[in-house]
């Protein structure tokens, strides 16, 4: 509950130093002071910093995010329409670099400084380097642009295909980062004496891999790919905007711009509840997966 108080604390300041006027926003920049000043009023935004504060406290505190300056829906209700398209998105973003992450990094481990290493470390080094937004736009050019196999942003009923770039692009830095630790924690894992007796033993090297060194090896996979879900939360911001998808980052990215203060406060307190609910399940799931870790 303290971060969850923290995040709205801070989204309200940030929020508060934004320059701009939300009233201008609404009535366009040549309405008149006295227009402006009635649209201040009605909105709470005459009263001091402190008693603006306090209200928007109360009113979250009762499940109450207010309304849109914009559309005047209830900012709740705006966020739980958008939900399944982000999810969709961040869910098969996470998917696939995971499972290929997870796949190329053992790969990459078997034959260590081979060809097939070498390569999977280039492409690391390029996932991680490169910015998730300078990667969209690249795809959307070659894809896109260049190659028109794909459409660039959007979304559609039963559209598959348009999911495919911005799914790309929000994984393919998690998916280099877990790449690394895999290969790392591999090697490591790999070069322990449990190995050498179950090769000792006749056990098949596939089995020795998978049965015993990857189960081994994946508790700091896991805590990268909790790390990874909080980094998807803020990229799938940039990612929607710049593809036009239809989630809460492209709403967050639309509020900020339009100066949508109930919007902007209540799209952070989305993420932040996510972003805490993903680290309790992944405290879980490290138990499950090594016998050793205790849940207390």
């Amino acid at each position: 509950m303290l971060i969850i108080f923290g995040v709205l604390s801070v989204s309200f300041v940030l929020t508060f130093l934004i320059p701009g006027d939300p009233a201008k926003m609404i009535l366009g920049q040549r309405a008149d002071e006295e227009s402006v000043n009635s649209i201040r009023v009605e909105l709470g935004l005459d009263k001091p910093f402190a008693i603006q504060y306090i209200n928007f406290i109360g009113r979250t505190a009762r499940g109450n995010l207010g309304k849109s300056y914009l559309t005047d829906r209830d900012v709740s209700q705006t966020i739980l329409e958008k939900i399944p398209a982000t999810a969709l998105l961040s869910f098969l973003s996470i998917l696939l670099s995971a499972f290929f992450g997870i796949m190329a990094g053992v790969v990459s481990s078997k034959k260590p400084y081979s060809f097939k290493d070498y390569f999977f470390i280039l492409i690391s080094l390029l996932g991680i380097s490169i910015p998730q937004f300078v990667l969209a736009l690249l795809l959307i050019y070659i894809f896109g642009a260049k190659l028109n196999i794909l459409p660039i942003a959007g979304y559609v009923d039963n559209g598959w295909y348009y999911i495919v770039l911005p799914a790309i692009a929000l994984a393919f830095r998690p998916l280099a980062i877990i790449t690394r630790i895999t290969r790392t924690s591999m090697l490591d894992e790999l070069n322990k004496d449990y190995v050498r007796t179950a090769r000792a033993k006749g056990l098949s090297e596939s089995k020795i891999i998978i049965k015993h060194a990857l189960r081994n090896a994946l508790n700091p996979v896991i805590t990268t790919l909790s790390s990874s879900l909080a980094a998807t939360l803020g990229g799938v911001f940039f990612i929607e905007y710049i593809f036009n998808w239809p989630g809460i980052g492209s709403l967050a990215m639309d509020s900020i711009m339009k100066l949508d203060f109930p919007m902007i406060q209540g799209t952070i307190l989305f993420s932040a509840i996510v972003f805490v609910v993903i680290n309790f399940f992944v405290d879980i799931l490290y138990a499950l997966i090594n016998p050793k870790v205790k849940l207390g």
